[in-house]
């Protein structure tokens, strides 16, 4: 039984998984200081506030803190696109480019065997 726990520990995908998952926490917390200390003053130069925590309105005495969800959607916004043109396409462009077989399925590889044995015969 400790040996399997051992094995599950050290196999590769597990470790894997933990470092990606570090690499995910630092990857945010930089996004969420280009959002902060680059995109919100930017914002603010041509739009007014770069934080809109402060915004509310009021119906029946409750307060509706509706410019802190405005701001985490913006930030929501640039890191998904942050993540989107700086790791997911480029990343998709070299597995297109460096892909062993890229544009031929399997079948179009039994087809190409076939043939090529049937030469044979």
């Amino acid at each position: 039984m400790v040996k399997d726990f051992r094995d599950f520990i050290t196999r590769g995908n597990l470790v894997d998984l933990a470092v990606a998952v570090l690499i995910a926490t630092a990857l945010a917390d930089l996004v969420k200081s280009l959002t902060n200390n680059i995109i919100s003053p930017l914002i603010a130069m041509f739009g007014g506030k770069p934080d809109f925590g402060s915004l509310t309105f009021e119906i029946n005495n409750a307060v509706f803190k509706y410019g802190q969800f405005l701001t985490d959607v913006i930030a929501f916004i640039i890191f998904a696109a942050v993540i989107y043109f700086f790791i997911v396409r480029p990343f998709s462009r070299f597995m297109e480019r460096w892909s062993p077989d890229a544009g031929e399925s399997a079948e179009d590889i039994l087809k190409d065997i076939r043939a090529e044995l049937q030469k044979k015969d």
